[in-house]
């Protein structure tokens, strides 16, 4: 609700919101819990109701929506979706400002960038790190990338959505950036924990039964990511502790054991295959991380070749 006891300066701006997925619905409730008027709109008009009975307005259009405030906030599925939805009102936007918090690739928000700029729309592109249930509290976090006037045009406004918001910089395809870099983390390290349960039950051992060990086991991971962080920068990958050699060892065995027992071995069974070439390569004795490396530029220090080797474990 608006407090009308405020000076009218300093009253919580209108806000529109386009997309009402679980994202979008939260979102939009974190502003309206903060006071902000707020106008949403969504193509099945029906994920509006819930917002509407706590007071939002809900939009016949996306130019009745857009035009209801300064400030869009567009959440969907991908930026495909997200053209679909605004250029056809595009000319209701113009002289306003799009922040667009849907997950994509960095190219693809530095030319929705572009494109906003040739119709005189301001914008930030933004990534939202964090699950639905920490939007409006301490614990969430969302990464914006623009111009700078924009965002601290805006910043008053986009606290409302919690916790932690962080301007990444002009580059428009920063905060893009940084969000598929923690995705890759997140999914491989998801796709390692159910890859591990099939492997367990295979042999008899029940999820509940292997996760308290795993949880201990993974508690190591932030020490490891922040060690890897300062050796990728300095470029010392030292081996002493556990090498490239040792570690393609440890994923030997874990192929072989699944691929054993009948359970696809893509995932992992490609990272082995990085880890031997790379000892192929003369890089056996250093550190883990110095893959991080050898991945940026594969073709010139990773040997192509060993076809077929995959199936073959040793």
């Amino acid at each position: 609700m608006v407090d009308h006891q405020l000076p009218y300066d300093e009253r919580p701006l209108p806000v529109t919101v386009l997309g009402l997925g679980p994202m979008g619905q939260a979102l939009a409730g974190a502003f309206l819990d903060h006071g902000h008027p707020t106008t949403v709109w969504n193509r099945t008009p029906s994920k509006a109701d819930s917002l509407a009975a706590r007071g939002a307005v809900r939009a016949s259009s996306v130019a009745e929506a857009v035009a209801a405030a300064p400030l869009t906030v567009v959440c969907v599925i991908d930026y495909a979706a997200v053209h679909a939805i605004v250029d056809p009102a595009v000319g209701a936007l113009q002289d306003r400002t799009l922040v667009n918090l849907t997950a994509d690739s960095p190219d693809q928000a530095r030319a929705m960038a572009a494109w906003a700029a040739t119709h005189r729309i301001d914008y930030l592109d933004g990534a939202v790190i964090t699950p639905t249930d920490t939007i409006g509290a301490p614990g969430a976090a969302i990464l914006y990338s623009g111009p700078e006037d924009v965002y601290a045009r805006h910043r008053t406004t986009l606290e409302a959505l919690g916790g932690t918001g962080l301007h990444l910089g002009t580059d428009p395809g920063r905060a893009a950036a940084f969000d598929v870099a923690l995705l890759d983390i997140f999914w491989t390290s998801m796709s390692g924990v159910v890859h591990a349960f099939a492997l367990a039950r295979a042999e008899g051992i029940e999820p509940t039964a292997l996760a308290p060990l795993a949880q201990a086991g993974m508690g190591a991971l932030p020490g490891i990511v922040g060690g890897y962080a300062e050796r990728i920068t300095s470029g010392e990958h030292p081996g002493d502790r556990s090498s490239i050699r040792s570690a393609s060892a440890g994923m030997g065995h874990v192929v072989h054991t699944a691929r054993a027992l009948g359970i696809d071995t893509g995932v992992l069974g490609a990272a082995w295959d990085i880890a031997r070439r790379a000892v192929d390569a003369g890089h056996g004795g250093e550190g883990f991380s110095r893959i991080s490396e050898l991945l940026m530029n594969d073709t010139n220090h990773l040997p192509v070749g060993r076809p077929g080797k995959l199936s073959q474990v040793p």
